[in-house]
């Protein structure tokens, strides 16, 4: 992979990161229910929001890694940290499937009208999710039998 192409992948996983933190800490804002709610109502009577900034921890790690791993990608042989990269982005991946898959018992079980949309969100995540870590664990097999 030339430099260049690296370079301009890793703008595009920082874009991305910021993008999700961007995200993250403006939609609890958005919904009904914290309308006229301050921020310390926002943040921190909601145990649900807690649990998902807790399981957005993997989602950042795992961009942090794929950022290493496109660095070493510039490099001429595959080095050894970049399929340790690989094998953290998997791990990473299939702790963000469990914490989905929680979530979404969370929301199952809890009392509301309108559940299908958190429902779908959570299918949507678990299965971008499975398909980072079909495609980590293929990589790492590819860069393993250099």
């Amino acid at each position: 992979m030339k430099k260049n192409s690296a370079v301009f992948l890793q703008a595009g996983v920082v874009l991305l990161g910021l993008s999700a933190l961007a995200f993250l800490l403006w939609e609890p804002h958005l919904e009904g229910r914290n309308a006229h709610a301050t921020l310390f109502e926002i943040y921190f009577k909601d145990p649900f929001l807690a649990y998902v900034y807790i399981g957005s921890i993997p989602f950042f790690a795992a961009l942090y890694q794929a950022f290493r791993a496109l660095g070493y990608a510039g490099d001429k042989a595959f080095p050894q940290m970049a399929v340790k990269a690989l094998r953290t982005i998997r791990y990473c991946a299939l702790v963000l499937i469990g914490f989905v898959a929680v979530g979404e018992v969370f929301i199952l079980l809890n009392d509301s009208d309108d559940r299908a949309g958190g429902v779908f969100m959570g299918f949507l995540i678990a299965f971008g999710s499975v398909m980072v870590a079909a495609a980590a664990a293929r990589f790492e097999r590819i860069a393993g039998q250099r």
